[in-house]
């Protein structure tokens, strides 16, 4: 007899995650089926690997935690924006002579953790103002900029992000 898995609850929380208050980064690499095609697949993939050592290195070093990891892109979590913020940093700063460009988003918020992961429109709010960048960008919400002491930042405007409202 086959039954349907036992769906989580958010009785069985995944213990890993940051609850409260949580700023999300979220990058993704520009251009990367172009860049694929200039250096061919298996430069590509040493690349790509390196991109991964030198971002997980940035991220750690800002206290933050990967959620998830898709092809090129990730989902990490931060205690506070300025960590994450460092982290954006640090790691444009070891990408910079390197190939690959990616753009990253910032947005802090309280997310309901699952036993999925995190969950909520925070979530989806951090990865739509990552999208509003280009290559070699850092773009935050302004709930991150908010939390932020000592840190320049250009205020590029308003901006609809996709599915949501106002």
């Amino acid at each position: 007899m086959l039954t349907r898995p036992r769906r989580p609850t958010l009785g069985s929380l995944r213990a890993d995650l940051l609850t409260g208050t949580v700023t999300f980064l979220f990058t993704d690499v520009v251009g990367s089926t172009r860049l694929l095609q200039e250096l061919g697949p298996e430069d590509y993939a040493t690349e790509l690997a390196e991109h991964r050592r030198l971002l997980r290195q940035a991220f750690a070093a800002g206290s933050g935690m990967e959620v998830d990891t898709q092809g090129d892109a990730f989902f990490v979590a931060f205690p506070t924006a300025q960590g994450a913020v460092a982290a954006a940093h640090a790691g444009l700063d070891a990408l910079a002579a390197g190939p690959i460009r990616v753009r990253i988003g910032l947005h802090t918020g309280t997310p309901v953790v699952s036993g999925e992961g995190y969950v909520g429109v925070d979530v989806h709010r951090a990865a739509r103002v990552a999208a509003l960048g280009h290559g070699g960008q850092i773009v935050a919400s302004s709930a991150t900029v908010a939390l932020l002491d000592r840190v320049s930042t250009v205020d590029l405007g308003l901006h609809r992000l996709k599915d949501f409202e106002g």
